[in-house]
């Protein structure tokens, strides 16, 4: 070979391996980058191109799939009672992407999870389509329903959990919305989104079960009480405690108030979270000090993220306070804040006899031939009390739905604890009071459900807004759903 063609010959021969390796490196080192490209819209068409998975509540999917004309994606995500189950499914739309179960479960929802494998290669020689997985939920649908009807137009948020395996059986939250407005690609699925201002505050999208704390109010009180017999502060719920009436802070002149005229100088702790005593669970609190108050809080699960698996933020119970700082954040005041699904964690604990079992809220992932290829078990959060604790404290919580703040919520042959809160908002409180209720019912197989309910109601007046009067009845419905009555 002559000189001119060995170069031409090196020249292509070089091209052809510059080509090789540019197609190695997109193939194999930027796969990932391009496939999840917003601006590769093939994927997309893929993804819509069969229909999705179902999203399972007592065997009956409350989501599906329909086709959709004049556009180049074939299907869009539908759903049952959208506004009521949102905070559970969250949305999956063709123009805004997806989130929760829909989010964190998408690749079993699509077909494309690796665990599928399988399925898609016998899928692909019989030439049938690729076919989506099923997500199937712990959630109960009576329980669901129950929890929605009762918020109806007031604004707040219902978590409900099987203490004895921490299965989620209800998950709502009020005002709502319909992730089937915005699952596809139109001009009024654009509207609908704009309309639904994802990004404000206070957009009817953000699932306050989950990601919203309050003030816990009195409802806390149950944590310090815990903390009191704990630490060894009192041994007995019926010996009296060391409560002056008035209390004032400590290092202030200021008094710590209760609400009305109640039994609470040196009550005990049953009379004391019967009539929901300020002074003597802010008292406990300054006593113990924020570090056994602030280990106690976090037996519970404050103070960190709880993964269900959509995230709940974390609850916050305070690191840095002074002694009368800490005397309110006792009392469910302060910077103490906490999810719906904390405070209903705490109650499943007591109700558990100390047990906190970790929350979740789905039970396992199906192939499109319903196998399981994932089943959850259930595992311990921690063991946030001693069982003699526990005992204790549900003696206390049925003794406040017997005979204190928290009648509203008994039921006719079982035997419910709960406690009643009614939590300081705004500056000042200048704000409605949040009201709130956690609970939960036994039998003598033990304690199907545990609850809690917050309500913001801004048509009620002020003097009218309790957790015993607004809360408590919607926790009673959503028991009474679980134990059937």
């Amino acid at each position: 070979m002559n000189k001119p063609l060995r170069r031409v010959a090196i020249f292509c021969g070089l091209l052809v391996f510059a080509l090789l390796l540019r197609d190695n490196w997109v193939q194999f080192v930027q796969a990932d980058s391009l496939k999840n490209n917003k601006y590769n819209r093939r994927v997309m068409m893929q993804e819509y191109a069969q229909p999705r998975g179902d999203i399972i509540v007592d065997g009956k999917p409350i989501t599906g799939s329909t086709t959709v004309s004049g556009s180049d994606f074939k299907y869009k995500r539908t759903y049952t009672d959208g506004p009521m189950w949102a905070p559970v499914t969250g949305f999956a739309s063709q123009a805004f992407g997806s989130n929760a179960l829909e989010s964190i479960e998408d690749k079993i929802l699509t077909g494309q999870d690796d665990r599928l494998f399988f399925n898609r290669t016998v899928d692909m020689l019989t030439g049938k389509k690729q076919q989506g997985g099923d997500v199937v939920t712990t959630l109960n649908a009576k329980a669901q329903a129950a929890a929605y009807k009762g918020l109806g137009d007031k604004k707040g948020a219902v978590a409900a959990i099987d203490p004895q395996t921490g299965k989620i059986l209800a998950l709502v939250s009020t005002p709502s919305y319909d992730p089937g407005s915005i699952a596809g690609m139109s001009n009024q699925d654009k509207q609908n989104w704009t309309n639904l201002k994802p990004n404000d505050p206070d957009s009817v999208m953000i699932d306050k079960a989950l990601r919203q704390t309050y003030p816990p109010g009195s409802t806390f009180k149950v944590v310090t009480a815990a903390a009191a017999m704990e630490n060894g502060l009192y041994s007995s719920i019926d010996q009296p405690t060391s409560s002056p009436l008035p209390y004032t802070l400590p290092n202030t002149t200021t008094q710590l108030k209760n609400e009305g005229n109640i039994p609470c100088q040196n009550a005990t702790l049953r009379v004391a979270l019967q009539y929901s005593c300020n002074t003597v669970f802010g008292k406990i609190g300054a006593d113990l000090g924020k570090d056994k108050m602030l280990a106690q809080a976090k037996k519970f699960g404050f103070d960190q993220t709880i993964d269900t698996p959509v995230r709940a933020v974390a609850s916050n119970f305070p690191t840095s306070m002074d002694k009368p700082q800490t005397a309110l954040s006792s009392i469910g005041q302060f910077d103490t804040a906490a999810t719906p699904l904390q405070m209903a964690m705490v109650a499943a604990a007591v109700a558990n006899d100390g047990k906190l079992m970790q929350p979740y809220m789905v039970d396992q992932l199906r192939a499109p031939n319903l196998n399981v290829i994932e089943q959850t078990q259930p595992k311990v959060f921690s063991q946030a009390m001693s069982p003699a604790t526990a005992q204790k404290l549900q003696q206390m919580m049925e003794t406040v739905v017997q005979d204190g703040t928290g009648t509203m919520a008994k039921i006719d042959g079982v035997t419910v604890g709960g406690k009643t809160g009614t939590a300081q908002h705004g500056i000042n409180n200048s704000g409605l009071p949040y009201a709130w209720f956690i609970s939960y019912a036994k039998t003598a197989q033990g304690s199907p459900i545990a609850v809690a309910v917050v309500v913001e109601d801004g048509n009620a007046n002020r003097d009218d807004i309790s957790g015993g009067g607004l809360a408590a009845p919607i926790a009673k419905s959503v028991m009474e759903a679980v134990l059937n009555k």
